[in-house]
């Protein structure tokens, strides 16, 4: 009998599964179509439990915030601009971009609007934690389901594959370095850092790499 402990053990790399695309980035079954938006929509999910938390933003939104305060750009222009910077750091790692991508930036926002006014606003320290948990654990979760698609990862996303792939790196790892450096240059640039953004920055990496373990073992993988 497979341990409960096992089930969770982090996947070293990406996992090819039943759901995942071919060759092409832009053509998809509809199975491939559902899994993609499924994992995108979680991944929402899971950024608006961390807001209604209310204890500290990912560390992306930080360097956002750092950058605005140089610039005198707003949140939004400053992550525009990141994400088409990340993009061109896609090009010395051989990421492509594909309809994932373009989903990407629609499904999410989407998702947010939708299920932001869902989520409490706890006041007590303790259920804000578990809410940032709980969240973080859905971003895990959907990335798993939307990467394993095949059909292009966003920006932040591909940067992660692309740099696991180039230097052979745990895929978890990967994460977790990209999330700190980014904290710190955002921090370092004045941008607010929170609990729940060192929770989010510690432990997303492990989260996503338990998810593709997870999908792994739950779906029949290609080799």
């Amino acid at each position: 009998m497979t341990k409960f402990s096992d089930w969770l053990r982090p996947a070293l790399t990406v996992p090819r599964t039943s759901w995942s695309a071919g060759e092409s980035n832009w053509k998809t079954s509809p199975k491939t179509f559902l899994v993609l938006v499924l994992g995108l929509w979680l991944f929402g999910t899971g950024e608006a439990a961390f807001i209604a938390a209310n204890i500290g933003v990912s560390p992306w939104t930080v360097f956002a915030e750092g950058i605005s305060l140089h610039t005198g750009w707003s949140i939004g222009q400053s992550t525009f601009v990141i994400s088409c910077s990340v993009l061109a750091f896609w090009i010395p790692l051989k990421s492509k971009p594909g309809l994932g991508t373009i989903m990407n930036i629609i499904v999410i926002a989407l998702a947010l609007d939708v299920m932001a006014p869902i989520f409490p606003n706890p006041n007590q320290l303790g259920p804000q934690i578990a809410l940032d948990l709980f969240g973080i654990i859905l971003v895990g979760l959907g990335s798993a389901l939307y990467i394993t698609s095949n059909l292009g990862p966003g920006p932040r996303d591909g940067l992660m594959i692309g740099i696991h792939f180039k230097t052979g790196i745990r895929i978890g790892r990967v994460r977790t370095m990209i999330e700190v450096v980014v904290l710190i240059v955002g921090w370092a640039l004045g941008g607010k850092v929170g609990l729940g953004t060192l929770l989010f920055a510690g432990l997303i990496g492990q989260s996503i790499a338990m998810a593709f373990g997870v999908v792994s073992r739950v779906t029949p993988t290609l080799r």
